[in-house]
């Protein structure tokens, strides 16, 4: 099956239009008409998932973060950026990116699914045609009442994390030590997939307790909480690596011609 074949099918279900204007997904290296018999799904096109696509003669690499966000003058091996796009060329693969157009059309149903949400709605519209909104993150309801520290524990358990960063629960434990009443029970939450600090007015402005996301500073974090929103940090990562498994089913069901394969789950930090 040739290239632009496969990218005419996803972009039926993941138009570029959707795409933030800042971002740089489609093909970013290799020819549109070459044939390909075999796909690797990886979050990232580092020299580890591209290695593990040469080892594995993949034609394709579809990815969730573009490997190209800026114009570059010159690729050759000099720095990083260019020894990756050469070992690409070199060997053959071609390298797609679906970034935003994703995160507005999968990666915000993945997250529900993830967290069994209900009562959902967009979170960040970012376009609307007669009557359908769509945008970045979503806001619902969980499956029951839960404690901040409950919350925390279920985003790391549902989302099969080691570790979360949540925002407010020693202040919340502070004040049940100096005799403050307990504060209402979580029911409402938001997330956003990847680097969501930019969503935390959105979910304010629409009643959520909780941001659960990535990527999030300590002073916006601390900001958000003055004005009575809690934040779960799950990274960056820890948020989108759902991306890997979910592509796979996808493009299995799409071209059941093609063999396509998931990048090893491989977190990028230790916490020590």
């Amino acid at each position: 099956m040739r290239c632009e074949e496969i990218i005419r099918r996803i972009e039926d279900e993941y138009p570029l239009g959707f795409a933030e204007d800042w971002d740089n997904p489609g093909l970013l290296v290799g020819h549109r008409k070459r044939e390909i018999s075999k796909v690797l799904v990886a979050l990232d096109a580092t020299e580890e998932t591209i290695r593990q696509a040469i080892d594995t003669d993949a034609d394709l690499m579809i990815t969730h973060h573009p490997l190209l966000f800026h114009s570059i003058k010159k690729i050759n091996d000099d720095d990083f950026m260019g020894r990756r796009i050469l070992t690409l060329i070199e060997n053959g693969i071609s390298c797609y990116a679906m970034h935003t157009n994703f995160d507005v059309l999968g990666m915000a149903q993945l997250n529900v699914q993830q967290l069994d949400l209900d009562n959902v709605s967009v979170l960040d519209v970012t376009s609307e045609s007669e009557g359908v909104v769509e945008g970045i993150g979503r806001v619902g309801d969980l499956p029951k009442a839960m404690t901040l520290e409950e919350t925390a524990a279920y985003v790391r358990e549902s989302l099969k994390l080691q570790d979360v960063r949540c925002y407010g629960l020693e202040q919340l434990e502070h004040d049940a030590e100096i005799g403050l009443p307990a504060p209402e029970l979580i029911t409402r939450v938001a997330v956003c997939g990847g680097s969501g600090k930019s969503c935390i007015s959105c979910a304010i402005e629409q009643d959520a307790q909780v941001l659960i996301t990535g990527d999030v500073d300590y002073h916006s974090a601390i900001d958000a909480l003055a004005q009575g929103l809690y934040i779960i940090d799950a990274g960056h990562y820890g948020t989108e690596y759902g991306f890997i498994e979910y592509m796979v089913k996808k493009l299995r069901r799409l071209f059941p011609e093609l063999e396509v394969e998931g990048a090893r789950i491989c977190k990028p930090f230790t916490v020590i």
